[in-house]
């Protein structure tokens, strides 16, 4: 009696409970009260960012007077490219500080092309001037000043490089001759002018610093064009992942149990498929020049197709392969029994699928509210990330008390720190701001991303309340189809909305809660990388553990607290304590039975991602002769490949998310009914006749009067 006591009283018979009740009352008022205030304070940020924050500065690179080049409209509407007067003035450590190189940066036209030092610039012909001066800022006096005057007073860079245009930048077009010597334009070495020879290492080093992620940055680019190349056919595969899903829902209506162990066979072939290729690979690399050189050897490179051309990377797949399959196999072993049950559950979900066809759209609606909601987060984030003011420093090359002070451009060459530095400049640094708006502005940064989880999770709440309460009016219907109500989506979704958008708040209140600890954590532990604190960084681990753990179990809560709400009509509080302990009083069937069905659906999802992916990597690779022509030609084959991959598990996951929330609704009702009747004629079971059979159950026919 004890035990029962600790788990929550077992539910009652009521032969008034005919399933969802609709006589129910509005539940957490107060949060839901909350909920719309924060979602007004949401759209006032969001107005706030849009009249402030100025997108251009994230499209269109800025010049030292914080003017954009290539913006329409304006007199650098010709000026695309942001040209460097000292490149190597980047390889500077502050550009790591303040993201700025402390040199003279001026939009131009087009990069140099070609190697001239300003002092050849002034000797050489009309054409070697004119070049040059294009160069240099706006309005001087070239044919008039000598070279010491321009140097002097910062008008003309000291030589130029030939250059080529990256992320809108003019960067050294820097390439590499036999034996790894650097070269600019074919040459080694340069003299800038004024008697100093500088190397074309030394340029390459002041060249990663100007873009500190230039290596990941051409990685990105040559993605960015396989994209390009690629994106009609990724699209086509899409929509095929997504035929292949639906049929595959369809058949799992007539045949489920048929459709689950082949499922199960094809996904055992499928991997053992890949075990087998990857075989093949490594035995013939076997003798092939460089193929036994190890990973670790070989490092970080970012022509990934580097690495499979070595046996190690394909040895590592074949092992993880195999460890997969072998799980696999003795799961299937162990549990062969549940799987029976989870197969009766199973069909029972594609029976109430079936009845509730439009419960497959439903993902649209949510797909559709998330995007909408990451839009504006991504809008309202770009908009406060470029809302700050353009703030100047001055920058100098001597000793300097006024060095990296604030200053005005305007009045600067008539300030103090121009008469006591003479060869200090006031260039744009980057921006920012001293009023009142910009000192809260990480504050309304970190609003967005905390609006951004709630709105997200409630949504993600409303369709799991909007599918379980129409799935629990199938359960409950004692004759189906004919007593499964009209329209029982949009009924579950309209009473979700009347009556329990407080309880939802509330629930994805607690989630984003930990999802922003545990992005914090995140940062943090970003920040520590480089710290040799041990003892923090093991802290700091354990906590990213703990509250991991933490968020799956509240989602595990959640999930099952909104089937009691949409079925009961309660607050969000005592439907998570009803389904705890309901879920704890059949621990076994919990951490057996639901576990199982979701490893079954799961391995629907690995199916439809696995024949799409292996489609895919013989079309993309060029190994299927007869469309070898049609493959487009690609830096990375293997990027239209992952997009693939993770996008048709998306989509796999969209359609069978539905069958999961129905299979976990069901389950909740299959316990409660087990709780409620005992299938005498007064207290029937109101499960499917197909899992009385199952379970070894029945209910009572009713004895005739004669």
């Amino acid at each position: 009696m004890t035990k029962y006591k600790k788990q929550g009283e077992s539910r009652k018979f009521d032969p008034n409970f005919k399933g969802p009740i609709h006589n129910r009352g509005c539940t957490d008022i107060l949060c839901c009260i909350l909920f719309i205030l924060a979602l007004l304070g949401y759209f006032a940020v969001g107005i706030l960012a849009w009249s402030q924050g100025d997108p251009r500065k994230v499209i269109y690179p800025t010049d030292s007077r914080g003017q954009f080049c290539g913006q329409a409209g304006t007199p650098l509407e010709k000026k695309p490219l942001l040209f460097y007067f000292n490149i190597l003035k980047c390889a500077s450590p502050l550009v790591l500080l303040e993201f700025q190189c402390p040199t003279t940066q001026l939009c131009v036209e087009k990069c140099p092309d070609r190697h001239l030092t300003l002092v050849k610039a002034k000797l050489g012909g009309k054409e070697d001037r004119e070049y040059y001066q294009q160069y240099c800022k706006d309005g001087v006096d070239f044919a008039k000043l000598s070279p010491p005057e321009l140097l002097r007073d910062g008008l003309c860079p000291t030589m130029l490089i030939p250059s080529k245009a990256f992320t809108r930048r003019c960067l050294p077009a820097l390439g590499t001759m036999k034996g790894g010597v650097v070269v600019v334009g074919n040459e080694t070495t340069f003299n800038d002018g004024q008697g100093v020879n500088i190397n074309a290492t030394e340029i390459l080093e002041a060249s990663k610093k100007s873009n500190v992620a230039v290596e990941a940055r051409q990685v990105a680019m040559r993605i960015f064009e396989d994209y390009t190349q690629s994106w009609h056919w990724i699209l086509l595969g899409l929509v095929i992942a997504m035929v292949v899903s639906l049929i595959f829902i369809v058949l799992l209506r007539f045949l489920a149990g048929v459709m689950v162990w082949v499922m199960i066979i094809l996904v055992i072939l499928v991997i053992g498929y890949g075990i087998f290729h990857c075989y093949m690979e490594f035995a013939s690399l076997k003798g092939e020049p460089g193929a036994d050189v190890t990973i670790r050897d070989l490092g970080i490179q970012t022509d990934f197709a580097v690495y499979l051309q070595i046996r190690q990377t394909w040895l590592a797949f074949m092992i993880i392969l195999a460890i997969v399959e072998v799980i696999i196999i003795l799961l299937l072993i162990f549990l062969r029994k549940r799987i029976m049950i989870a197969i009766a559950l199973i069909k029972e979900a594609s029976r109430a699928v079936g009845h509730v066809m439009s419960s497959l759209f439903y993902p649209l609606l949510t797909f559709a509210l998330l995007a909408v909601v990451i839009a504006y987060w991504a809008i309202t984030a770009v908009f406060l990330s470029t809302s700050n003011e353009q703030v100047y420093k001055v920058f100098n090359t001597s000793e300097c008390e006024y060095s990296r002070e604030t200053c005005d451009p305007k009045t600067f060459n008539t300030s103090n720190a121009s008469a006591q530095c003479p060869d200090a400049e006031c260039l744009f640094a980057f921006y920012g701001g001293e009023t009142l708006y910009h000192k809260y502005l990480i504050l309304f940064q970190f609003y967005n991303v905390f609006l951004f989880f709630w709105c997200a999770n409630f949504v993600t709440a409303l369709g799991q309340v909007t599918l379980s309460g129409a799935f629990a009016s199938y359960y409950w219907a004692f004759k189906k189809p004919e007593d499964i109500p009209a329209y029982p989506i949009f009924s579950s979704l309209g009473r979700a909305l009347r009556y329990h958008t407080g309880s939802l708040a509330f629930g994805s209140l607690i989630l984003s809660l930990v999802q922003v600890i545990r992005v914090i954590l995140e940062y943090l532990d970003h920040k520590l990388k480089g710290a040799q604190n041990k003892f923090a960084k093991f802290m700091l681990s354990c906590m990213k553990c703990c509250f991991w753990c933490l968020e799956k179990c509240i989602k595990f809560l959640n999930r099952n607290a909104y089937i009691m709400i949409a079925i009961y009509g309660k607050s969000f509080c005592p439907s998570a304590r009803d389904a705890f302990f309901l879920l704890m009083r059949n621990i076994l069937r919990v951490a057996v039975l639901d576990k199982v069905t979701d490893f079954l659906l799961f391995l629907g999802k690995l199916l439809i991602v696995g024949i799409v992916g292996i489609f895919s990597f013989f079309f993309f690779s060029g190994r299927i002769k007869a469309v070898e022509e049609a493959a487009p030609s690609l830096n990375y084959y293997w990027v239209p490949i992952l997009t693939l991959v993770v996008g048709s598990y998306l989509i796999a996951h969209g359609f069978f998310s539905v069958y999961a929330m129905c299979v976990d609704t069901l389950f909740l009702c299959f316990l409660e009914d087990l709780e409620r009747n005992d299938g005498s004629t007064e207290r029937p079971y109101f499960m499917s006749q197909n899992l009385l059979t199952v379970l070894k159950k029945s209910n009572e026919e009713p004895k005739s009067v004669d």
